[in-house]
């Protein structure tokens, strides 16, 4: 090919306009959902020589963060008692028409997004497929 030939070709290439390739934009959200399974913790038999402590209610937090659940104990008919990590305790009163026995064999938190367990919000649901919404958190400590 002649110089002059290769000169057209160019000119003619460099006059059309390029190739336009489709952009494809594409998002991918990932959502991570967890299930806190609880189990009880086992209270000594009421026939036991180990002494029973006695808890005294105080105002309790609105919210927990499900990283700080233990264990759960089951003290009375319509609450549940959890045990945070540290030691300290709170009574999660469940509402009227639920009974905590129905938790004898331990329950599901299914946390929020927001990583906490809320009062008047969220629900425990037992393992046999029952499920209830904690009314309110009580703070215990020891009484006297």
């Amino acid at each position: 090919m002649s110089f002059l030939a290769l000169s057209a070709l160019a000119a003619a290439v460099s006059a059309t306009p390029p190739v336009r390739v489709p952009v494809l934009y594409a998002q991918v959200v990932i959502e991570q959902r967890a299930v806190v399974r609880v189990r009880p913790v086992m209270a000594p038999p009421p026939n036991s020589n180990v002494q029973r402590q006695r808890w005294v209610e105080k105002k309790g937090p609105g919210c927990i963060r499900t990283n700080m659940l233990a264990g759960a104990l089951i003290s009375s008919t319509d609450s549940v008692d959890l045990i945070l990590r540290g030691g300290a305790r709170l009574r999660a009163r469940l509402e009227k028409t639920c009974s905590s026995i129905d938790f004898y064999q331990g329950f599901y938190v299914k946390p929020s997004k927001d990583g906490q367990i809320c009062q008047d919000r969220d629900l425990i649901r037992s393992r046999v497929g029952g499920e209830c919404q904690i009314q309110d958190f009580r703070l215990l400590v020891p009484g006297k």
